[in-house]
């Protein structure tokens, strides 16, 4: 059996409605997880905004953008790391970045837009993006 490719679920979780920050990224890991291995931040516990979590959190979030195959973002609104991670991702390490986003073109962010590699309108067709270009067929039999 074959490795699966890896996805990173980034996109806003500090400033965002808890609820909301889990509930497509729920979504995204039962669409998804058939075929790839899903990599959530917010698997890990740590309490934004103190000291001495800030580091870790930053740190153990490259660490699976470095350890993705794709990065999967939630660009609904303008996020300081989630710009960084895809910024990370696209530029330092050439990874595949695929986006969703309520924006058009004209309000989108210049920065997302030559980052991201494709930016679609909504998580279904993102997803229905990866699974139809990263899975690979079994020619087994």
């Amino acid at each position: 059996m074959q490795n699966k490719k890896k996805i990173y679920l980034c996109g806003p979780i500090m400033d965002e409605h808890e609820g909301h920050a889990r509930a497509w990224r729920e979504r995204a890991k039962k669409t998804l997880g058939r075929n790839f291995i899903l990599l959530d931040p917010m698997r890990r516990n740590f309490k934004d905004r103190e000291v001495d979590s800030a580091n870790e959190i930053v740190e153990f979030d490259l660490q699976d953008v470095r350890d993705a195959d794709i990065v999967l973002v939630n660009y609904n609104k303008n996020s300081i790391g989630t710009s960084m991670e895809v910024f990370y991702a696209s530029h330092n390490l050439k990874k595949f970045v695929v986006a969703f986003s309520p924006f058009s073109f004209t309000e989108s962010s210049p920065w997302m837009v030559r980052f991201c590699t494709k930016i679609l309108p909504d998580l279904d067709l993102a997803c229905k993006y990866i699974k139809s270009h990263f899975v690979e067929l079994d020619h087994a039999g």
